[in-house]
């Protein structure tokens, strides 16, 4: 693949050493927590916020300076990367205006709301000669990562059944855009992209798709749960999340026809940066001892704990530099954020009508 051009002096400076300017658009939880340490800890220079908390901003990102538009930082000719963290529907027209601008960018998940608006952005990106990736931070979770360890290494033999749980007991309803009825709202979008996403990377696309996209709480309006079951050959997988759950179901359930591997627990690294730890923190990204998954012989009693891998999101934000700079392929390209919509729909029709999707 060729260098990825960059307007005016961006990618040659960046490739002669000089630091990648970046301005973030949304100082929520995605932006404050997640984007703005991540983009510091990657040697990334964050010059522009969008936020009206600006004492909170210079608390922590003194050097940045806050702006009150999306189209004020977009404009700005002294920035080579625009991170777009603001809610769900914002996210096609802000990386529009952002690519059409000359700006490489990064979009928080769900990289759009469907499958095709996603491509309208990949192809827009190559017209342009602009990297484009979607933030799918959970491609670096410890135990994600570990599970890759262990399917790359063969240590189950062949997986028959794979299962991903994010249950949570949240009965309350927040005030915010998420729990709102609008495009791109609900766990399904929220968490499902995430769940999705990993079983994309394990798997591939799966041959058929059935999904049961629900809503439990009180005075709720958009989805607060799901329950999706997919095939592909002898392999089955089942996605879920619950809002009304409590502690104790595994977060990962797999079954080979050698091993089978258990977990529980989520990742540290978002609660790590919501308590004001850095990336570049020794302990950040590790899992404590007792969370630590469990291997299982299906033809033994051996049982054997697995050490977890360090957790690293700061990986997206390092592959981001080195897309830019040299050329290489973006962390999370939009065509892979384009099939995780995909199953997205697919999930949402199959509820709906209440049938199975064959692809």
């Amino acid at each position: 693949m060729p260098p990825i051009p960059s307007p005016g002096n961006g990618n040659a400076d960046i490739m002669r050493g000089m630091t990648l300017r970046a301005g973030l658009i949304g100082f929520g939880l995605a932006g404050r927590y997640f984007h703005a340490p991540l983009l510091t800890a990657a040697g990334i220079e964050l010059r522009y916020v969008t936020t009206s908390r600006t004492q909170e901003l210079a608390s922590v990102h003194r050097d940045a300076t806050a702006l009150d538009s999306a189209q004020a930082l977009i404009a700005r000719d002294d920035i080579d990367l625009v991170v777009i963290a603001s809610p769900n529907p914002l996210h096609v027209p802000q990386a529009r205006s952002a690519l059409l601008a000359g700006k490489h960018v990064v979009v928080d998940k769900p990289i759009s709301i469907t499958a095709t608006e996603a491509q309208s952005l990949a192809d827009l990106a190559r017209e342009r000669g602009l990297m484009l990736a979607a933030f799918q931070n959970r491609r670096w979770d410890s135990d994600f990562l570990t599970i890759r360890k262990l399917l790359q290494a063969q240590r189950l033999g062949q997986i028959v059944s794979f299962r991903a749980r994010w249950d949570r007991f949240r009965p309350a309803i927040a005030d915010r855009w998420r729990e709102r009825d609008e495009p791109g709202s609900g766990m399904l979008y929220d968490l499902g992209s995430h769940l999705i996403d990993q079983a994309l990377c394990l798997f591939g696309r799966p041959d058929w798709l059935q999904a049961d996209v629900f809503v439990q709480r009180q005075a709720g309006v958009v989805d607060d749960g799901f329950e999706i079951l997919m095939g592909k050959g002898s392999l089955r997988i089942s996605l879920g999340v619950g809002s009304l759950a409590g502690p104790g179901d595994f977060r990962y359930c797999i079954h080979g026809m050698q091993a089978s591997y258990l977990k529980q627990g989520l990742d540290p690294q978002e609660d790590q940066l919501r308590a004001g730890m850095t990336p570049l923190d020794e302990g950040f990204g590790i899992e404590p001892r007792e969370q630590w998954g469990t291997l299982l012989s299906t033809t033994s009693s051996q049982r054997e704990t697995i050490p977890a891998e360090r957790g690293r999101w700061l990986t997206f934000y390092e592959s981001v530099r080195q897309s830019i700079a040299g050329g290489t392929a973006a962390p999370v390209a939009a065509d892979e954020a384009r099939n995780m919509l995909e199953l997205i729909e697919a999930a949402r029709r199959s509820s709906r009508d209440g049938r199975r999707i064959v692809f």
